[in-house]
């Protein structure tokens, strides 16, 4: 059995969980997420535990088992608390705004970006080089993140473009003569 599944996944105050056989539904003040399931693992409510169960000796139930079990326990986070991601822009005249479920890019091309929020992702700019996601789902804030970041990565030389808060950009040293 993986290792991930051994451990169970506690259901939060104020979450719904309803588990049937070909998916699972948990329902929460941030949102409602549902999650299709493997037919090689069980999943069994016992109080406020989910536990989970590989089907079968196979390798590949195994390790079903422990991904679905990192899926609802991220899906109880993202329900409860919700995620978040942060992005910065690096650069002279990089610039960002928020409009409703559009967010305007100024990244020094010849005309600005703008991107639409998919459903379940809001998005806030409290400076004007400073984005924040905000969502229920870690797989869509995250795309998103990864999406916005793609207009313009990070150069080695001077590190402009969109970076992750946390992600740390190793400059190249110039050319020498």
């Amino acid at each position: 059995m993986s290792r991930v599944a051994k451990n169970p996944v506690v259901v939060p105050a104020g979450v719904e969980v309803v588990l049937s056989a070909a998916q699972v539904s948990v329902k929460g003040p941030m949102g409602t997420l549902i999650q299709p399931l493997n037919g090689s693992v069980a999943v069994v409510r016992e109080g406020d535990a989910l536990l989970f169960k590989a089907m079968n000796d196979s390798t590949e139930a195994d390790a079903m088992s422990g991904t679905i079990r990192a899926l609802l326990a991220n899906m109880m986070v993202g329900v409860s608390k919700g995620f978040e991601r942060k992005l910065l822009l690096v650069g002279v005249g990089y610039r960002a705004a928020a409009a409703g479920d559009t967010l305007n890019l100024t990244l020094g091309f010849s005309h600005p970006v703008a991107h639409k929020m998919p459903a379940g992702v809001k998005v806030e700019t409290p400076t004007q080089t400073e984005i924040v996601l905000k969502g229920a789902d870690k797989q869509r804030v995250g795309q998103v993140a990864a999406e916005i970041r793609a207009y313009r990565q990070p150069e080695p030389y001077k590190g402009k473009g969109v970076r992750y808060s946390d992600e740390v950009i190793v400059l190249k040293e110039t050319k020498k003569k």
